[in-house]
C-alpha cells in the first residue's frame, strides 16, 4: 500500500501513515454484500437459594411471594444478517438489515424472566414466539462510515450484548473513521436501545440497576489506538441525558516472551458523574480493574483486582456497556465501594489432542460493600445495599467448536456458576446451569 505520512509535531508522535481508501475500492452494493446466518439454542436455569425468588420479570404471571426459586428458560434463536457492499464513486451508499425470531421450547410463568431468553407478554406469560428486524443506512467517504437506524455497537461506554439468545440493538446515528492506519475515531447519538428478549422498538433504554426514570438521548465519542500488535488504548467520553456522564480509559499491553510464554496486562476505567436534573440521584462514581495474565503453552493464569470507589454502584446503558474485569456471569461485583479479587485458569485441550476444545475456571471475591450513604431518593435506594457487604462467585465452563468438515463452526458449550453472598449486598444467591449450541452459516451474493 502506497503510505502518505503526515507529521504531528505539537503532539510529539511519529508520523502516521494514511490508510488506503476503502471506498475506491469498492465494486458495488450487491458484488461486495454478505449474509450470515446465526442458530443458536440456549437452555438455562437457575436455583435460587435461601429464600431468594425469580423476580425477573415486570408484571409476573405470578405474585413474587408465590414464585419459588427455580427460572427455567428453554429456546431457540435465528438471526438473519445482510450486509451490503456500497455503491461506487466518491460516496458510497449501503445498507445493514437484520431479522430475529425466538422461538420458546420450555419455561413457564413462574419460571420465565430472570435468564430473559424468551419474551413475555403484558401478564407475565412468557411468549411462544417473539421476532424483531430492523434496518440501517450507511454511507462511506474514503474510510469513513456513517451509519443511520437500528444498529449493533460495540464499545465500552454503550455496546449491544449478544450473551442471551438474541442481541440487542440501538437506534440511532454512528461514526466510525480509520483515515490512519493506527487510530480509530467513533462517535455516536442514540435515541434507544432494544434489549436481548424485546420484540418492540419504542421502550427507550436498557439500564442495568436505576430504576428511575429515564433520559431520552446518548451521545458518546471515542478513540481506539492500536500503533502495534502489543498495544492498545482507548478513551471515550459520553452523556446520557439528565442522568450522568461517563468516561473511560482502557489500555491492553502484551509481550512475548518466547514461543511458549507470554505475558499481558489489561486496564479498565470508568469515571462517572451525575448531570442535568440528575434522574436516578447523586453520583460520583470512579470504577477500575487491572488483570495480569501469564500464558505458557495450552496454559493461561490469571489474577484481577476491581474497586469501586461511589457510593452507588457502577451502572451503564445497554447490557453489553461494561469492561471491567470482575463483570462475571451472575454478578458484576459493581456495588458501592466494592473491592474484588479475581483468579482464573484458562486451558487448551488442543495440545493434549482436542482441538477446538477449551476449558474456563474463575473465582471472585467481593468485600467492602456500603450502600448506607445511597441517595435516599435516587434510582439505587431499593436496591437495599448494606455495610461490609461480602460475597464470591465460582464459574466453569467448557467450550467445544468443531474444526472442520460440514459442521465446521459448530460450537458448543456449557457453563456451571455459583454465587453466594450475605444480606448487605444486593445479589441473590442461586446456582446456575447454561447450555448453549450455535451453528453458523454465512456467504456472499
Amino acid at each position: 500500500m502506497k503510505q502518505v505520512f503526515i507529521a504531528l509535531p505539537l503532539l510529539g508522535l511519529s508520523p502516521l501513515a494514511l490508510a488506503e481508501s476503502a471506498q475506491s475500492q469498492a465494486n458495488g452494493f450487491v458484488e461486495d454484500s454478505s449474509w450470515s446466518l446465526l442458530n443458536r439454542t440456549v437452555y438455562d436455569q437457575r436455583d435460587y437459594k435461601h429464600g431468594g425468588r425469580n423476580s425477573g420479570a415486570r408484571n409476573a404471571y405470578k405474585p413474587r411471594n408465590e414464585r419459588n426459586g427455580l427460572a427455567e428458560e428453554w429456546a431457540y434463536g435465528l438471526m438473519g444478517t445482510f450486509s451490503s457492499g456500497f455503491t461506487q464513486g466518491l460516496i458510497g451508499v449501503g445498507m445493514d438489515a437484520h431479522a430475529y425470531q425466538g422461538v420458546q421450547l420450555d419455561s413457564g410463568g413462574g419460571r420465565a424472566g430472570k435468564a430473559r431468553l424468551l419474551g413475555v407478554d403484558n401478564a407475565g406469560h412468557p411468549k411462544n414466539t417473539y421476532s424483531r428486524g430492523g434496518a440501517a443506512v450507511k454511507l462511506r467517504l474514503s474510510n469513513t462510515v456513517l451509519s443511520y437506524g437500528e444498529q449493533r455497537v460495540k464499545t465500552p461506554v454503550f455496546s449491544s450484548s449478544d450473551s442471551r439468545l438474541l442481541p440487542e440493538t440501538a437506534t440511532g446515528w454512528f461514526l466510525t473513521s480509520n483515515e490512519i492506519d493506527t487510530l480509530k475515531l467513533v462517535a455516536g447519538h442514540f435515541n434507544e436501545s432494544t434489549d436481548r428478549n424485546a420484540s418492540s422498538h419504542n421502550q427507550g433504554f436498557v439500564v442495568n440497576y436505576s430504576n428511575a426514570r429515564q433520559g431520552n438521548a446518548f451521545d458518546l465519542a471515542g478513540a481506539v489506538w492500536n500503533p502495534n500488535a502489543n498495544v492498545s488504548a482507548s478513551l471515550y467520553t459520553s452523556r446520557y441525558e439528565d442522568s450522568w456522564n461517563q468516561h473511560y480509559l482502557g489500555s491492553t499491553l502484551s509481550h512475548a516472551i518466547d514461543e511458549q510464554r507470554s505475558v499481558s496486562l489489561d486496564l479498565n476505567l470508568y469515571r462517572t458523574t451525575d448531570t442535568g436534573k440528575a434522574l436516578s440521584g447523586r453520583i460520583d462514581n470512579t470504577t477500575w480493574s487491572l488483570v495480569g495474565r501469564y500464558a505458557q503453552g495450552p496454559h493461561a493464569f490469571s489474577l484481577g483486582w476491581q474497586q469501586v470507589d461511589g457510593n452507588t454502584p457502577f451502572d451503564y446503558v445497554t447490557r453489553g456497556a461494561i469492561f471491567i474485569a470482575n463483570a462475571v456471569q451472575m454478578s458484576d461485583f459493581n456495588a458501592p465501594n466494592e473491592k474484588s479479587w479475581q483468579a482464573r485458569y484458562d486451558l487448551n485441550m488442543g495440545a493434549f489432542g482436542v482441538p477446538g476444545l477449551n476449558l474456563t475456571a474463575l473465582y471472585v471475591r467481593g468485600f467492602d460493600i456500603d450502600g448506607t450513604h445511597v441517595d435516599p431518593t435516587g434510582g439505587y435506594a431499593y436496591l437495599g445495599y448494606g455495610k461490609d457487604g461480602k460475597h464470591w462467585e465460582r464459574d466453569l465452563e467448557a467450550r467445544y467448536v468443531v474444526q472442520s468438515g460440514k459442521a465446521k463452526g459448530l460450537s458448543f458449550s456449557v457453563r456451571h456458576n455459583v454465587h453466594r453472598g450475605d444480606t448487605a449486598q444486593a445479589e441473590l444467591d442461586g446456582d446456575q446451569i447454561r447450555l448453549a449450541v450455535e451453528y453458523p452459516l454465512t456467504g456472499s451474493f
